[in-house]
């Protein structure tokens, strides 16, 4: 049976998960901005003496791939690349925004199940700065209707889906879109947070098909350039 760390630091969010078969069997997580640097070998030590294996034991690394915090993403990355470099096994690595409507489908059931519709879409997004948002949509079969973009958000946002579906808006970017996008159509879900959990089966399944990445060339879906942000001088 495959073991499997998962890491997501795609946002403020610091997660690690230790699945077995796909299912999750440690977690340990934090909402803290600037702590996965610090955090993050810290809790895979613990998620692994929580479970009572060593890292030897491990089979595979999966890491949330972006898009999301170019400095998180970076962490993250680095470390499951180093895990895997040192002990010679594969690395997965899993799209966030996808994993996060697994994980909406998988722990968010019943929010679904209360708006009486199979004509739903799940919007995952993460915030992008200002009013920009890293989105996509995914029906409730799991299939990508829209792929990951990265989107300025004003009154006509996803007008062309509203039409059809209700949507469900999620994540770190949904937050600010809520006063701007006011169709009866769409609905926000408050205080999602992504967590490494959400990797596991999507993990698994990659696992067993042997849907691996070079380890060496692997790098971080960024899908924008990084931006440095500049701290005023106050006088």
């Amino acid at each position: 049976m495959s073991l499997i760390l998962c890491i997501e630091t795609a946002t403020s969010v610091c997660s690690v998960s230790l699945s077995k078969g796909g299912e999750v069997i440690a977690l340990r997580e934090i909402n803290e901005e600037k702590a996965h640097a610090s955090q993050i070998t810290v809790f895979v030590s613990e998620v692994l003496e929580k479970s009572g294996f060593s890292i030897k034991n491990l089979d595979a690394v999966a890491v949330s791939k972006g898009p999301g915090s170019y400095t998180g993403l970076r962490i993250g990355v680095s470390a499951s690349k180093g895990i895997c470099y040192g002990l010679e096994i594969p690395l997965i690595s899993v799209d966030t925004l996808y994993s996060m409507a697994l994980g909406f489908l998988e722990f968010h059931n019943d929010f679904i199940q209360n708006l009486y519709s199979e004509n739903i879409l799940l919007c995952p997004m993460i915030d992008a700065m200002r009013m920009e948002v890293y989105n996509q949509l995914v029906d409730l079969k799991q299939q990508t209707i829209r792929k990951t973009q990265a989107e300025i958000i004003d009154e006509n946002s996803f007008s062309e889906y509203f039409k059809t579906h209700k949507v469900i808006f999620f994540g770190s970017g949904a937050d600010k879109c809520k006063d701007i996008i006011t169709n009866k159509n769409a609905y926000f879900f408050p205080s999602f947070l992504n967590s490494a959990k959400f990797l596991s089966k999507f993990a698994f399944q990659k696992f067993q098909s042997q849907q691996f990445e070079n380890t060496a060339y692997f790098e971080p879906f960024y899908l924008k350039d990084f931006v440095a942000k500049v701290k005023q001088n106050k006088e």
